[in-house]
């Protein structure tokens, strides 16, 4: 069973707060300079830039995981994971269906940059991405969960957008396995601060921004980069697991 070294919380150019340089080429040749073999696309409440870095990742021996970083009533963030772009986009669909009609400012959030399948500017994406969803946590678990997909707690142990800062705890009727820390703590600086962490295991991702914010934290053993096998393996089914700067990440 293979290891895999992961980072799956990257943003694109389309998240109004990434810097112009989160381009396709960009974040996998920096992947590539890091030793990254699996990342995932998680931008603002949206998957319209996945197949761009798809695309720019082929031949690489990179996969990459079709995403989104999705915000939620409660203003809690989670990275919905897929294995295909039709199943992002498709959750895309819903989530766009559940915004705020309001439009973005270019001038207060940034631009949100909509790229071609070939990495080429198309236009701009006009919603206001950083803007939350009219459903809760519990509504989105389920309906990635029913679409095939998977959902970890982003940066858990922010005083901001972390399902602990602003619900207080990690409901355990949402069958979570696993959660995110982010560049700030260690896992054992994480689970000191915070023993609502008892019982899930961490992963370590950048949250990158630009891209001296990608991080290779953590490993993954997966039968195949799949959001079944991560699932599993942050289960710690079988051989399957996670380590976090080298060190076991266990439930």
């Amino acid at each position: 069973m293979p290891f895999f070294t992961a980072d799956l919380h990257l943003h694109t150019v389309l998240s109004p707060c990434a810097e112009s340089e989160m381009l396709p080429e960009l974040i996998v040749e920096r992947a590539q300079e890091l030793g990254l073999t699996l990342i995932a696309v998680t931008d603002h409440n949206s998957a319209e830039n996945v197949a761009a870095v798809l695309n720019a990742a082929e031949g690489t021996g990179i996969t990459v995981l079709p995403g989104m970083e999705l915000q939620t009533q409660e203003e809690v963030h989670l990275l919905c994971l897929f294995d295909t772009p039709e199943q992002a986009l498709a959750w895309q669909e819903v989530v766009y269906a559940h915004l705020p009609p309001l439009k973005n400012k270019p001038q207060v959030f940034g631009q949100q940059v909509v790229l071609s399948a070939d990495g080429e500017p198309v236009g701009y994406n006009e919603r206001l991405l950083i803007s939350s969803v009219f459903f809760s946590v519990e509504e989105a678990v389920g309906r990635v969960r029913e679409r095939g997909g998977l959902c970890i707690p982003a940066h858990v142990d922010r005083p901001a957008y972390s399902i602990i800062a602003n619900l207080g705890f990690i409901p355990p009727d949402l069958g979570l396995r696993g959660v995110e820390i982010s560049q700030l703590v260690t896992q054992r600086e994480a689970r000191a601060r915070f023993p609502q962490l008892a019982g899930y295991s961490l992963i370590a991702n950048g949250d990158a921004h630009r891209l001296k914010e990608m991080v290779r934290r953590t490993t993954v053993k997966l039968a195949a980069p799949t959001v079944a096998e991560l699932a599993l393996a942050l289960a710690g089914e079988g051989e399957r697991g996670v380590w976090v700067d080298g060190v076991r990440s266990g439930a």
